[in-house]
């Protein structure tokens, strides 16, 4: 009774169309579930209170994981799993609508958490381990939350004029990994059925073996040559490596990629892991202190996280550069549609529900708004900046914002994973530089460095995070501009929450010593920012040479983008996404049916949305547990055993043959 009451409201039926995930032909158009000439509950007392209450929480959940553990779970997920819960046991009769909203405005929690944690406890990093700076410091809540509030407010706006581009006529050509699993699992959720048990049974299963395997540590979590002797000779003799997160999450992350694009991530990672940090292990040199030593002496994790990482941050930025020289038509065209669009807007409807964005006057004024704030926080944050230091200041926070944005969406929507700490520190090194020549030096400057850095980064995390939640309701067919009126909602909450949270951690654990935080990304950007600082190098050989490098990529034709994230990102979160990219692959072409092929990728794209959704969730109850303190310590001796280490590879190998066998038993699918 209930889903007939359910599809009264949607005449499509609660199915996604068959294009939803494929090239529009010439003259084809997508039509979302929910119908442009009706009106659906979306905004209302219902999806404000929990999209802010979703806010809150995950605001707190991801700031502790990512400054504890040094891991910034995604919040979409867990989110929106938790909006078809509560949906379903109020009996919502509009649950598409209302969840898409509930889900956009709690999702800002996890990109403004990663904006700031990735930047602002460097300011903590500094002054407890720097004596002349700490005597210059001073850290304040008021820091943290308008350097949060002021980046997500950028990223919103910069980020509206290039929806249409990227959800719209983009349609099929990217592969939106996350946007997939959150619209799958909130479609799912309102039809009920066979789609949902199979949802619920996949993330059950990836949650299951996400838990077992991180919090309980039944089995090792990384899979990697080091496990035996042999490999750990080859790993220190000849600096080659193997390794691969068993994490369900990402085996489901590369089947929603695809094998072309998780291959190329890949073919970035071997060059960094297999080619450049054995060179570099039996010919490099490091330097410490004055004295030169060999780099044969350094383990192949340090070689990868001191040096050739740099090149990938430098593939990164010029790859960015690259985008926006050739999206430079596709800028001015954005920009001129949604000037139209605010044109037409003011005297007629002309635009239909789904496509209309906020009107271009408006994200105007929002700009000079948050120019207005802007200067008032370098004047009155602590910073003693001047009107000249103010004027760079500004000029640096909206070029790299401006420049970065598409970088941001683009990886977003074709990995599923946000540069943003690559593209950060490339935005920290510059604009110290920038910053220390107009007279920006020692403590003032670090923190006004920190400070612009921790606005960019937030707004570059908010760009990528931001186009998911508009791909989702672009699929579903929600209205976009009321998405982004109470984006700027969330935002608020959010940056008000990982402001205290940042505080609160620093005075319960601090930062550095025995028992602080690992905040990993926070302690990079420290050490990058200091000698600027302070005096010492800067690693602009590996910049180059990285920069140098994209520039043949693009010439060839291979994405440098694409590869230059596979070459900062750590290898073992690399493979599995191949593996997955791969499956993926066989699932679609085994059979000579096109038929039974789509019908089996569609499956698949079901099951890989639960695996990821069930490690995404999973995820938020192991670091609630780790912050309770709750830790299971009677396997101790197991851990590290060669029956851990094996079980490891034989539960991943089961974990990837549930996903291909069941994608390709099509039989139980509801048509």
């Amino acid at each position: 009774m209930e889903k007939e009451k359910i599809n009264e409201d949607f005449e499509n039926d609660i199915l996604l169309p068959e294009n939803a995930y494929t090239e529009l032909k010439e003259g084809e158009k997508y039509k979302p579930i929910l119908l442009n000439e009706k009106k659906y509950p979306e905004l209302n007392a219902w999806t404000i209170f929990w999209g802010i209450l979703m806010a809150v929480i995950f605001s707190a959940a991801t700031a502790y994981s990512g400054l504890r553990f040094g891991q910034v779970f995604e919040a979409a997920i867990p989110i929106a799993i938790i909006a078809v819960g509560i949906s379903t046991i109020a009996k919502r009769k509009s649950p598409l609508s209302e969840n898409v909203i509930i889900q956009s405005i709690g999702a800002s929690s996890g990109v403004i958490v990663a904006g700031a944690i990735f930047t602002l406890p460097a300011i903590y990093i500094i002054k407890e381990t720097n004596p002349a700076a700490g005597a210059e410091i001073q850290v304040n809540f008021f820091q943290i939350f308008m350097s949060s509030l002021l980046g997500g407010f950028l990223g919103i706006l910069f980020l509206i004029p290039f929806r249409k581009y990227f959800v719209s006529e983009m349609h099929g050509k990217y592969p939106f990994p996350e946007a997939t699993a959150t619209t799958e699992i909130i479609v799912s959720g309102a039809k009920g059925g066979n789609q949902a048990k199979l949802l619920l049974v996949s993330g059950l299963i990836g949650g299951l073996y996400d838990f077992l395997m991180t919090t309980f540590h039944f089995w090792a979590d990384t899979i990697s040559t080091r496990m035996s002797a042999w490999g750990e000779q080859l790993a220190m003799n000849h600096k080659f490596v193997f390794k691969m997160s068993a994490e369900s999450i990402l085996l489901g992350t590369g089947y929603l990629i695809g094998l072309k694009y998780a291959a190329i991530i890949c073919c970035g990672s071997a060059l960094s892991w297999w080619v450049l940090v054995p060179l570099l292990g039996q010919y490099g040199m490091f330097d410490v202190e004055g004295v030169k030593s060999a780099m044969s002496t350094l383990d192949p994790d340090v070689i990868f996280s001191g040096y050739v990482r740099y090149i990938g941050i430098g593939g990164i930025a010029m790859a960015g550069i690259l985008g926006v020289i050739k999206s430079a038509g596709v800028i001015k065209k954005s920009v001129g549609v949604a000037l139209k669009a605010g044109k037409s807007s003011s005297s007629t409807n002309i635009e239909k529900r789904t496509q209309r964005d906020i009107p271009m006057k408006i994200i105007l004024f929002g700009f000079l708004v948050v120019i207005t704030m802007m200067i008032l926080f370098f004047f009155l944050g602590g910073m003693k900046m001047n009107l000249s230091q103010v004027f760079v200041g500004l000029l640096v926070v909206f070029i790299f914002a401006f420049l970065f944005t598409t970088v941001a969406a683009t990886a977003i929507a074709t990995v599923g994973t946000n540069p943003v700490s690559g593209m950060t520190m490339m935005t920290l090194i510059l604009s110290s530089f920038i910053l220390a020549s107009v007279g920006l030096k020692g403590g003032i400057g670090i923190i006004t460095a920190l400070v612009v850095g921790g606005i960019v980064c937030s707004a570059l995390s908010m760009a990528g995070g931001f186009i998911t939640d508009l791909k989702v309701g672009y699929w579903i067919g929600t209205s976009p501009f009321k998405q982004e009126a109470f984006k700027f909602v969330g935002t608020f909450v959010s940056a008000l929450t990982v402001g205290a949270v940042i505080m609160l951690l620093s005075e319960t654990y601090g930062y550095t010593g025995d028992n602080a935080l690992v905040a990993p990304q926070a302690n990079a950007m420290a050490a990058i920012i200091e000698p600027m600082m302070y005096g010492g190098s800067t690693p602009w050989i590996l910049y180059i040479v990285g920069a140098v490098l994209a520039i043949i990529l693009d010439v060839v034709g291979v994405p440098a983008l694409a590869f230059s994230l596979g070459m900062f990102i750590p290898l073992q979160l690399n493979i599995p996404l191949l593996v997955g990219g791969f499956i993926a692959w066989f699932v679609k072409t085994r059979s000579k049916d096109e038929a039974t092929n789509k019908a089996r990728g569609e499956k698949g794209t079901l099951l890989a949305s639960g695996l990821l959704a069930g490690g995404a969730i999973m995820g938020v109850v192991s670091a609630i547990l780790k912050y309770a303190g709750i830790e299971p310590t009677f396997m101790s001796d197991y851990i590290g055993s060669p029956l851990f280490n094996i079980l490891s590879i034989l539960m991943f190998l089961g974990l990837c043959l549930y996903l291909v066998l069941h994608s390709i038993d099509t039989k139980k699918i509801e048509k």
